[in-house]
């Protein structure tokens, strides 16, 4: 059934994660609705908003960690559960 793509558990878990996380903010957002908060940038966001600046910026996290070649790449994970820590406390 899978068979059109090379699928690899890195790739599947990375989907499933990111899967998972929708299903619970969107569980979240309907048990236990929120009013917008401003935070460092002055803009208005969600915990959805928050959810996919933090996804952006890991992206770009990771792409500048395999760019400048700084070391292992699952040392560029937790750069980038700092980062959503940061995020998701002060944007």
């Amino acid at each position: 059934m899978l068979d059109w793509m090379a699928w690899t558990w890195p790739t599947a878990s990375f989907f499933l994660i990111i899967a998972a996380l929708l299903v619970t903010f969107t569980t979240l957002a309907i048990k236990f609705p929120e009013v917008p908060r401003k935070g460092v940038l002055r803009i208005e966001t969600t915990r959805g908003d928050r959810l996919f600046i933090t996804l952006l910026g890991s992206a770009f996290i990771n792409l500048a960690w395999l760019g400048a070649g700084f070391g292992p790449q699952p040392y560029a994970l937790i750069v980038c559960l700092v980062y959503a820590t940061a995020v998701f406390r002060w944007v």
